[in-house]
């Protein structure tokens, strides 16, 4: 399965490789502005932006769960690939839960969650040093709303690239 993942990540990063080099008469000063008649730059290799480009910043728990499933496993599989692809970048998990509990509970639990992160990408051989993690508890919903939907999208470890 880590092969699998792996591969496919490989594949994109030398995709992304060998792509054509600037047409000629196009802008090369690197400043990325899109003007009429010309496509929109990718992002710069090791940014915030191309690690969104490129791994799911993101992982969902069930309801008073810190464990990662599946799904969050293969998510923080490619985050992992990409973190070894630039050593370099420092990353802040940051723990986050649904409006149902107390603000203290919540904030317990966001902290979990980041750590639960944060122990996976270490155990893939992600440095602690370049990992910090931060807690907002149920101060920062993705979805506003009191539904099943709502609770489900806000029950989450979001993986930011420090500038």
């Amino acid at each position: 399965m880590k092969i699998r993942v792996l591969s496919v990540v490989a594949a994109s990063l030398l995709v992304a490789a060998c792509s054509s080099g600037p047409q000629e008469g196009a802008d090369t000063s690197g400043a990325g502005k899109a003007s009429a008649g010309s496509s929109v730059t990718a992002p710069a290799p090791g940014s915030p932006e191309h690690f969104l480009a490129n791994a799911k910043d993101r992982v969902f728990f069930a309801l008073d769960r810190s464990d990662l499933d599946e799904s969050s496993v293969k998510s923080l599989m490619g985050q992992a690939a990409w973190l070894k692809s630039y050593p370099n970048t420092k990353i802040t998990v940051e723990g986050h839960a649904d409006e149902r509990g107390t603000r203290e509970y919540n904030l317990a639990l966001g902290e979990r969650r980041a750590n639960a992160v944060k122990n996976f990408l270490q155990a893939q051989g992600v440095a602690a040093a370049r990992i910090t993690t931060v807690s907002y508890g149920k101060e920062r919903p993705a979805v506003m709303g009191s539904n099943e939907y709502a609770w489900s999208q806000n029950r989450r470890a979001v993986t930011v690239v420090q500038k």
